[in-house]
């Protein structure tokens, strides 16, 4: 067995078998004193590193991924460390991870249903840092039915298929159709209900009807850019 498939059945265990292809769940990656550690570098970070959107706010490291190349600056230590351990279990195919985006989400906080683009890797894996929250998939707004006919369901609602949830101190690796397929999002409430449709509910230590009340999370998105430039940053000059 190669290097490749030994790292892929690392992660094997933790396959989610009720979602589409491909998505693994690894609950309590981390421990409560490294989720601190990582808490109170984020918080540490400086302020210009905060950019304020829209029901979030967030943090890039590694450079900005672009059509042309990224520009690639160099993750700190505190991210450096998990990029690493995660690269480690294979989902970029051997490459390690360069980029990391820091989520900052409040309660009443959310993201609309998008994908992640052809800019990356495809693959997406992602620690979750705080609280817990359930991230929403849904089918695209064209899509094929059994007749092979394209038509547009008119509502988020009509286009939701399942949920994941997302517990403090967990990984979310997705690939594949879970990836390239469909949208995924987070919904601006306050308190997530744990219905049937949580694919990964077996893993999860939570039961059939739970409410959980969001408090404010913390998620690092860390992702492999295959398109790099050759440049490096330096004291604000290209080399």
């Amino acid at each position: 067995m190669d290097a490749q498939n030994r790292r892929r059945c690392e992660l094997e265990p933790y396959h989610v078998v009720q979602a589409p292809a491909t998505v693994y769940y690894i609950p309590n990656f981390i421990t409560v004193s490294e989720e601190n550690y990582l808490l109170q570098q984020v918080y540490n970070s400086p302020k210009p590193k905060w950019t304020q959107l829209l029901g979030r706010r967030l943090q890039n490291w590694g450079g900005l991924p672009h059509s042309k190349g990224m520009l690639v600056e160099k993750l700190p230590d505190w991210l450096a460390k998990y990029a690493k351990k995660i690269s480690s279990l294979g989902p970029f195919a051997g490459q390690v991870a360069n980029h990391v985006l820091v989520n900052e989400y409040n309660p009443g906080e959310g993201i609309m249903p998008h994908e992640d683009g052809p800019l990356y890797f495809p693959t997406v894996t992602t620690v979750s840092l705080g609280s817990p929250t359930l991230l929403d998939f849904y089918h695209p707004i064209e899509r094929e039915n059994e007749e092979g006919k394209v038509y547009s369901p008119q509502t988020e609602e009509n286009r939701y298929f399942l949920s994941l949830l997302l517990e403090p101190r967990s990984l979310l690796v997705l690939q594949d159709d879970m990836y390239v397929k469909y949208l995924h999002g987070i919904r601006p409430v306050t308190e997530d209900v744990v219905t049937e449709k949580v694919a990964n509910l077996k893993s999860c230590n939570t039961e059939l009807g739970a409410v959980l009340k969001r408090s404010t999370r913390i998620s690092l998105t860390i992702r492999y850019v295959p398109k790099v430039l050759k440049t490096t940053i330096l004291l604000g000059r290209k080399f």
